[in-house]
């Protein structure tokens, strides 16, 4: 009987049929943009494909390319400005593959030092990025939420140390209305109250507005209070809160301040917005997601510590097996340590080999790319008569409206774009004059997006 591990010729051409679609894939630069379909009428197309005697891998790698990936929307679509959207480089693409077939297994330095090595270069410059101090660091998560969670977490046992009576109580955070929503589901995950605080007038967190809200809690709350939850560029709008204001007050009252900035970070390495997110220097924790515009593949988020002994203090955990390596070589940065996954993959590996190869002036060069597409949306939405501007783009994120369109005309609006294959572009909520109006929004992380794009999907809006 023939091992699912052996080579044979059926598995060699396999192989070459599947790096040729990749390489195929991975130069294309704008590929199809696939729509979902309902479960069923995949089932319809493909039937079953988990068989007892297996369907064989050209028959299931056919299903996969012919119909499965169309019933799919690839995110760096340079017309693809929903949600936040990711434009990996080809380099990061391709060394993706080479992290999966090299099989390393990246929690300890016993298994995966040379790896791991490659991460923390890629890690030392998103650190240095922050201008938080000297000995901060941190590791490569799955994504914004796992890096959120694990920084509560230290936080949490921080504050547990602190007063034993705090052993008993049920932790209470703050954050804003802006916040991601991983925010209120890690809440739930270690049991902890929130707050969310009504925001100013650019809702944005401020310190005023959070120091308003500590004075008015009951002395209870406050003996339970251990972290405040600020965001370096929110998901709907690219909005970076009172970093400084908010840091001035969480020094004064002792408490973890926390910067969100799972989105927006990348932004600290383009000069011309770095200002605004003055004070995040000064956090106990920070989480930057480069699945998101620092052009790497999902998954791949990161938590940065100042304190790396309180994280490791939270989260190290102990086995027998774990210490049976003795040799001087075996020992070093266990990324395990610090965040709330042991098993894990390399993720920081694409974005080092990126890095390496391209230098990070060019990751400066396209991220100021995003920030200039923004900024050339708002000036052709001021200039056409059927649209008008929401609010000043906030980092990549532009929010506008459809003069006289009702909520059902953005869904058709959308629906009819993407179902031509011409763009992806949903609507979302913002709130003007105390209702929540529904609006039209562009988030820019491709740089191969162009001001011709935006032209012909504001055209779309004529009809």
């Amino acid at each position: 009987m023939k091992s699912m591990h052996s080579i044979d010729l059926e598995t060699v051409e396999m192989t070459l049929d599947i790096m040729k679609y990749a390489i195929n894939r991975i130069s294309n630069t704008s590929p199809e943009l696939g729509k979902p379909k309902k479960e069923q009428d995949l089932l319809d197309l493909v039937g079953e494909t988990i068989t007892k005697e297996g369907i064989g891998g050209e028959k299931a790698f056919e299903l996969f390319r012919d119909t499965l990936v169309k019933a799919a929307v690839p995110v760096d679509h340079p017309r693809h400005l929903a949600f936040v959207p990711a434009a990996p480089t080809r380099a990061a693409i391709l060394f993706d593959l080479v992290t999966s077939a090299a099989s390393i297994h990246g929690a300890y330095w016993m298994t995966g030092g040379g790896g791991i090595f490659c991460e923390n270069q890629a890690m030392k410059w998103i650190v240095s990025l922050t201008g938080m101090p000297e000995d901060s660091f941190g590791v490569f998560t799955s994504g914004g939420t796992s890096a959120n969670l694990s920084a509560m977490i230290a936080a949490r046992e921080y504050w547990r140390d602190l007063d034993e009576n705090n052993q008993g109580l049920k932790a209470l955070m703050i954050t804003s209305k802006g916040a991601h929503s991983s925010v209120k589901s890690m809440a739930k995950v270690i049991d902890a109250d929130i707050i969310t605080i009504d925001d100013d007038n650019e809702h944005r967190l401020t310190g005023e507005y959070l120091d308003k809200c500590i004075s008015e809690l009951s002395e209870f709350d406050r003996k339970r209070l251990f972290a405040v939850i600020s965001t370096g560029g929110t998901t709907n709008a690219g909005i970076i809160d009172d970093l400084s204001g908010i840091a001035d007050i969480c020094e004064r009252e002792n408490l973890w301040f926390h910067v969100d900035a799972a989105y927006g970070g990348a932004a600290l390495a383009a000069p011309s917005v770095r200002h605004l997110f003055d004070g995040i220097e000064r956090a106990d924790s920070v989480t930057i997601d480069p699945h998101k515009w620092m052009f790497s593949p999902y998954d791949c988020g990161a938590i940065i510590y100042k304190n790396m002994e309180l994280a490791r203090n939270a989260h190290s955990q102990k086995g027998a097996y774990l210490d049976i390596f003795k040799d001087e070589g075996a020992q070093g940065f266990n990324p395990s340590d610090y965040q709330i996954q042991l098993t894990r993959r390399l993720r920081g590996l694409p974005l080092w080999f990126s890095l390496a190869m391209h230098g990070t002036e060019k990751y400066t060069q396209a991220i100021e790319r995003g920030l200039s597409l923004a900024n050339n949306a708002a000036k052709q939405i001021k200039q056409q008569p059927h649209v008008e501007l929401i609010r000043e783009p906030g980092l990549s994120c532009v929010l506008f409206r459809r003069i006289g369109w009702t909520a059902e005309d953005y869904r058709d609006w959308t629906y009819k774009n993407h179902s031509e294959g011409f763009a992806l572009v949903t609507p979302t909520k913002w709130i003007t004059n105390a209702e929540n109006e529904t609006c039209a929004r562009f988030c820019f992380i491709n740089p191969d997006t162009t001001e011709k794009d935006i032209e012909d999907i504001l055209k779309t809006m004529i009809e």
